[in-house]
C-alpha cells in the first residue's frame, strides 16, 4: 500500500512536469490559470539585473537644458517611494509630464525634449553593511545615461530609440563578426511602433544626441 502511494505521487509528479515542459516548448495555455507558474519554467520572469530610472530633460534656446519632471509643485509617488515617471518603461508617456510643466510654468523657449533612462546594476542598492559583507570592492555605483526619445517642443516624437539593455545587446550582435553574418541572412522588416495611440511609424533610432 505504502509503496503504491509513493510511486503514484512520483508518476503524478513526473507527469505534471513533463506537462509544464510540454505547454512551454510550445507555448500551449501557458496562462492558463495561476497553477501554471509552478509547473511552466518561468524563472525570473521579469527580472532585470539593472535599476533604472527615467529623466524628462528640456533644452532651451540658449543651450540650457533643464528638469521637466518632476514639477515645481512636488512628484507623485503612488507606490513606495518611486515618482511615477519611472514606471515609463516604454519611454512613451513620460514626457506628458514635462509637457505639463512646460504647460504650467514660465521658461524660455525650448528646441527639443527628451527622455533619457539612467541604467546602473542592482547590487548597487545593497545596504552597505551588506555590500562589506558580500563584495572587496569599495561600493562606487556608475549609472548609465541613454536618450530614449527626442521631442519636438509641442511633444511630437522625432527619435526613438530601445531600452539600454536592448540596445547594448544590439551592439553585442553587432561586434560579433559570426552573428553579424547571420542576421545578413535573413529577410529585412519594418520595424513599427507598438504606441497606437501616436498612430505614427517611427524609425528605430540608433545614433541619438545625448543630454547634458
Amino acid at each position: 500500500m505504502k509503496r503504491g502511494i509513493i510511486s503514484t505521487f512520483i508518476a503524478g509528479y513526473l507527469g505534471v512536469l513533463l506537462y509544464g515542459l510540454f505547454c512551454h516548448a510550445l507555448y500551449y495555455k501557458v496562462n492558463q490559470h495561476t497553477a501554471m507558474y509552478f509547473i511552466v519554467w518561468d524563472m525570473y520572469c521579469g527580472w532585470c539585473a539593472y535599476e533604472t530610472r527615467a529623466h524628462v530633460i528640456g533644452e532651451g534656446e540658449s543651450g540650457q537644458y533643464y528638469e521637466l519632471a518632476p514639477g515645481p509643485w512636488g512628484s507623485f509617488k503612488p507606490h513606495g517611494d518611486i515618482d511615477r515617471k519611472h514606471y515609463d518603461h516604454s519611454g512613451m508617456h513620460a514626457i506628458y509630464m514635462g509637457l505639463n510643466v512646460l504647460k504650467n510654468t514660465t521658461h524660455e523657449p525650448m528646441t527639443r525634449l527628451f527622455v533619457v533612462e539612467e541604467a546602473w546594476p542592482r547590487k548597487y542598492n545593497l545596504p552597505d553593511d551588506l555590500w562589506a559583507r558580500r563584495y572587496t570592492e569599495p561600493k562606487d555605483r556608475m549609472s548609465y545615461y541613454y536618450v530614449r526619445s527626442v521631442y519636438s517642443p509641442d511633444g511630437m516624437l522625432t527619435q526613438q530609440g530601445p531600452t539600454w539593455l536592448s540596445r547594448v545587446s544590439q551592439e553585442c550582435v553587432m561586434d560579433n563578426p559570426r552573428l553579424l553574418a547571420d542576421m545578413k541572412k535573413g529577410r529585412p522588416f519594418y520595424a513599427v511602433d507598438a504606441d497606437t495611440s501616436s498612430r505614427r511609424v517611427v524609425p528605430t533610432a540608433y545614433e541619438l544626441p545625448t543630454a547634458q
